[in-house]
């Protein structure tokens, strides 16, 4: 089932989730939703938070278009080791229509349990290590344009109020 993608400045966003304790039928239908979501919307990842639903559970696919999907699930997932350092462009399903650079480690070591309960290790680079980096901090309530410098979270926050009142038809 497709769920409603929670959108910025929703303040169920900022809130910290918490972890599995127990991956039941639940859970597993929770990941199914999420990846059918993800897929539609479409985005490269998506994280439990976003839908509503405050538990630690990010899922991403990074191939590309031409690609078979490759999706990953990750249950209670804790960035064990990160290096190196990435700039680069980031978008995200809950801040629609605004896009920036952030600074990111460039590799991450990522533990955490895959759908049936197993315990896994994901070593990620580029893309990947940076959609694991924006799904968990999602997973802490924290968003991309968190990162910001000051000038430019101000000038996000002007730019979105501005598309706001123009949808009102304030303006």
């Amino acid at each position: 089932m497709i769920r409603t993608i929670l959108t910025y400045p929703n303040p169920e966003l900022k809130k910290k989730s918490a972890p599995v304790a127990v991956i039941n039928d639940s859970i597993q239908q929770l990941v199914k939703d999420m990846a059918e979501t993800m897929y539609d919307a479409p985005g490269v990842g998506l994280a439990a938070p976003q839908i509503g639903v405050h538990q630690r559970i990010v899922v991403i696919d990074v191939s590309a278009k031409d690609e078979p999907p490759a999706l990953i699930v990750a249950i209670n997932p804790v960035i064990v080791h990160a290096e190196g350092e990435a700039y680069e462009e980031e978008g995200c399903l809950s801040v629609p229509g605004y896009s920036a650079n952030v600074r990111r480690h460039a590799s991450v070591v990522v533990k955490g349990l895959d759908p049936a309960g197993n315990e896994k290790t994901w070593r990620a680079e580029d893309l990947l290590a940076i959609a694991f980096q924006h799904e968990i901090d999602h997973l802490d309530g924290i968003l991309f344009v968190d990162h910001l410098s000051p000038l430019k979270r101000d000038l996000f926050q002007r730019k979105f109020r501005k598309a706001a009142e123009e949808k009102r038809g304030d303006k």
